[in-house]
């Protein structure tokens, strides 16, 4: 079979599958190599292969399997998966396929070829097309399952309408997952025996019928731990099903609300993946794009959608990364996350307060819009909202997340309003160093005012007093602190002993400083023209 045209990476890949499939052996080229394609091959063929593709080995265990690896790193594959017979095979054959220059990887002696060709094909389907290399984007089920599993504290699956398991979270620590964790993802499928009990329990009933969670208990005697369930539905019609094992540690306590946030995420990526909207999940990401930024009317989404374009809108804007002002002390870092991690928790966390909300990402933020809004909602409940995602992205993801509120419009031909306001913030929020994570307008309005003066003032220098510049020139060529002293000054409202503590200078020093400042300049800070000029002025970040 011919290499796809999208590809990921042999570490996306293997996040995918996961160590309870296979286990690396040899990767000579390192974890970063491409995956363009999956083929299957039989003892019987000739050992061939395709530039890039991952080459199962069928029938043909231990060094039986050698020269399907020696014919792998001729042809230019990128990895192999074989079955060992016993541990003493791993070390010839990798010593083979680092001779080749092909990565290695062994299947578990109980694992289904199948469900590795099944898998790894899901994943390559869901790279983006003409990216390769990304690895899985917004939307691939492998990260809404981890995603689930750092809200909830639990371990989940993601499994169609025949109980068949479609994507699952990682786990550390194989004692985590029960027996029937294991034995589902390894048969690809729920034992018989516990499918039965289910039945005989209600809960297939529950999930047929029913939008709401459903929890199962612990039954040590069949090995079976704690779990939560929810249905995948896309209107009257079950899809699949969301399942959370409670693991080591107890499930949190939004739990339920996550997993219902991910079933109405899990329902588009299910839809899309019978291919009966993939054209429509383009078309609807364009029209909100062109929404938000004011190129395209309301009404093209509005009917696309069946939304209501006359009923109140909003748009919640968030950024993140690390700042001084913003982190804390004791804070976290942010580490590196993928772009689908980030948006895949507010995606999940957001459609669990409101159904038809819509989540994108314009590089380097995301946009949640909130169209059909009840009549009656307010800001403070929309500052909730957001305020909740952003203790979600510190508290699983170590993420200082930064989250605006855009104004309530009264229908969608105004989003792109609320869109500005939420920008406005978010802007504001960084250059002035809000210490908060979540703000609407009204919190920070000098802030966000005192902001937009300055880029204003920095765009044009043919507004700013040549006193203030040269004495920013005068601390660069000699590392002095008169300019700083000066803002400090201003900042504490005159009050001298303020000023020096917080530069950690004897007051007769800061004074001198002051004096100085005046004799370079020519400046009169008894002038409160002059005062106010040189607080802004000073405030511009350095130009080089």
């Amino acid at each position: 079979m011919s290499p796809t045209e999208a590809g990921i990476g042999l570490r996306q890949l293997l996040m995918v599958l996961g160590d309870s499939l296979v286990e690396v052996q040899a990767a000579p080229a390192g974890l970063d190599v491409e995956i363009r394609g999956v083929s299957l091959l039989d003892p019987e063929d000739p050992p061939t292969a395709q530039p890039g593709e991952l080459v199962l080995v069928i029938g043909a265990r231990g060094r039986a399997a050698f020269p399907a690896l020696r014919a792998a790193g001729r042809d230019g594959a990128a990895a192999v998966v074989v079955k060992l017979d016993g541990p003493g095979q791993a070390a010839a054959l990798s010593e083979t396929a680092v001779e080749a220059g092909v990565a290695l990887l062994s299947l578990r002696s109980d694992a289904r070829w199948e469900q590795v060709n099944a898998l790894a094909r899901a994943a390559l389907d869901d790279a983006p097309p003409g990216e390769p290399g990304m690895g899985a984007e917004e939307g691939d089920l492998f990260s809404l399952a981890q995603t689930t599993a750092i809200l909830t504290s639990g371990i989940v699956s993601i499994e169609d309408a025949a109980n068949r398991v479609l994507a699952y979270s990682r786990t550390t620590d194989s004692d985590e997952a029960d027996d029937l964790r294991r034995r589902s993802i390894l048969g690809w499928q729920g034992p018989e025996g516990y499918l039965a009990k289910l039945r005989e329990w209600g809960v297939f009933q529950h999930l047929h019928s029913s939008d709401e969670v459903i929890g199962i208990d612990s039954h040590p005697e069949l090995g079976i731990r704690r779990r939560l369930a929810v249905a995948i539905r896309s209107g009257d019609r079950q899809l699949g099903t969301i399942w959370v094992q409670e693991g080591s540690i107890p499930l949190s306590e939004r739990s339920r609300q996550a997993l219902l946030g991910a079933a109405r995420v899990a329902a588009l990526h299910l839809v899309r993946r019978r291919r009966e909207l993939s054209d429509d999940v383009t078309l609807t990401r364009t029209l909100l794009a062109g929404l938000l930024d004011g190129s395209t009317g309301p009404q093209p989404l509005a009917t696309h959608l069946g939304f209501d374009a006359t009923r109140p809108a909003a748009v919640l804007g968030f950024s993140y990364g690390t700042t001084e002002a913003f982190e804390s002390p004791g804070g976290v870092a942010a580490p590196e996350l993928t772009h689908s991690e980030v948006t895949n928790l507010v995606s999940v966390h957001i459609a669990a307060r409101h159904r038809s909300a819509l989540v994108t990402q314009v590089d380097p933020r995301i946009y949640v819009l909130l169209p059909q809004l009840p009549r009656g909602i307010d800001t403070d409940t929309l500052r909730g909202w957001t305020q909740e995602i952003t203790d979600a992205a510190r508290r699983h993801l170590g993420l200082p997340l930064r989250g605006s509120v855009g104004c309530l419009v009264p229908g969608l031909g105004d989003v792109p309003e609320s869109r500005r306001e939420a920008d406005r913030i978010l802007d504001a929020m960084v250059s002035a160093g809000v210490a908060v994570a979540v703000a609407a307008l009204p919190d920070i309005q000098a802030e966000v005012l005192v902001s937009e003066i300055l880029t204003l003032l920095a765009a044009r220098p043919e507004i700013r007093d040549p006193r203030l510049t040269a004495l920013l020139s005068h601390d660069s060529r000699h590392q002095g602190r008169l300019a700083e002293t000066l803002l400090t000054y201003l900042n504490s409202f005159g009050d001298i002993r303020a000023a020096a503590a917080q530069l950690h200078v004897h007051p007769n020093t800061l004074r001198y400083r002051l004096r100085r400042a005046e004799q370079l300049t020519g400046l009169d800070l008894s002038r409160p023209d002059q005062r106010l000029l040189a607080m802004l002025q000073l405030r511009l970040p350095p130009t080089g």
